[in-house]
């Protein structure tokens, strides 16, 4: 059967990146405990195509993450999942996105009842011949902020509202940051958490903590730059804190990338 694919092009064009996107397979994902959670996850594989190749081969890439959709995923699993990319397509460079929503246990503040957060979470790795693995973490945290101004001039009350922080980085190599552990860093920097389920009790703990801890979107992302520069392990972030005004029909925003000295 003639392969049209393995065809030479002569138009002198080398493509960075080729292959999949959109791809849905359930995933298990390494929780801090030791457990596995299984997670919906939305995938990109590429690899880069020689400016002689016409086109590459989709199917090996469906082969290739199909093989993967029942084992556990973190970086070290997506090193293996890449160099198999490079060798199954004969590639110099692959690249790999997950994305997948990451449940973890809340418990309200007063009343002690549990229940589940639903966080955006990423992994995105590059793997290059001769090349150390290039892998970024992302995490997406809700917040509740309260407005420092509306509280300084108002005679009662103060508008607050909830907002999102963004969070990728790098980790030095060989080192590692739980999901779990980066949200609770995240969310400490807000004016006060959210939470899926609150009491009467519960609800009246976080208004008055929000009260008691106002910030501007600026506060909430120098905040976070600070604990981030806390973490041993983190070679380089990027972060995006944006509130969705409540008195206003646009967001407060404000980002912030760095590379971290030791």
């Amino acid at each position: 059967m003639k392969d049209v694919q393995n065809a030479a092009d002569e138009r002198g064009i080398a493509i960075q990146k080729v292959g999949v996107s959109d791809v849905h397979l359930p995933f298990f994902i390494k929780t801090k405990n030791g457990s596995l959670q299984s997670v919906l996850a939305n995938i990109k594989l590429t690899v880069d195509l020689p400016q002689e190749y016409k086109g590459t081969h989709m199917s090996r890439f469906i082969e290739i993450l199909s093989q993967w959709s029942q084992k556990p995923v973190s970086g070290h699993e997506m090193e293996q999942i890449l160099a198999d990319t490079l060798n199954r397509l004969d590639a110099k460079s692959a690249f790999l996105q997950i994305k997948f929503k990451y449940f973890i246990e809340k418990t309200a503040p007063v009343s002690g009842l549990k229940s589940m957060l639903d966080l955006d979470c990423s992994f995105s790795a590059k793997l290059t011949r001769g090349y150390p693995l290039d892998f970024i973490m992302g995490v997406q945290v809700p917040f509740t902020s309260l407005c420092p101004c509306s509280k300084e001039i108002s005679q009662y009350g103060a508008h607050n509202q909830r907002g999102l922080m963004k969070v990728k980085l790098k980790h030095a190599p060989k080192k590692f940051i739980w999901i779990e552990d980066l949200a609770t860093l995240m969310e400490a920097q807000g004016s006060c958490p959210v939470f899926p389920l609150l009491k009467r009790e519960d609800e009246k703990y976080v208004t008055e903590l929000a009260y008691e801890n106002p910030k501007f979107v600026e506060d909430i992302l120098r905040d976070l730059v600070l604990a981030l520069r806390e973490l041993k392990n983190i070679k380089w972030f990027e972060i995006e804190c944006e509130n969705y005004e409540s008195i206003h029909n646009h967001s407060a925003y404000a980002s912030h990338v760095e590379f971290v000295e030791r």
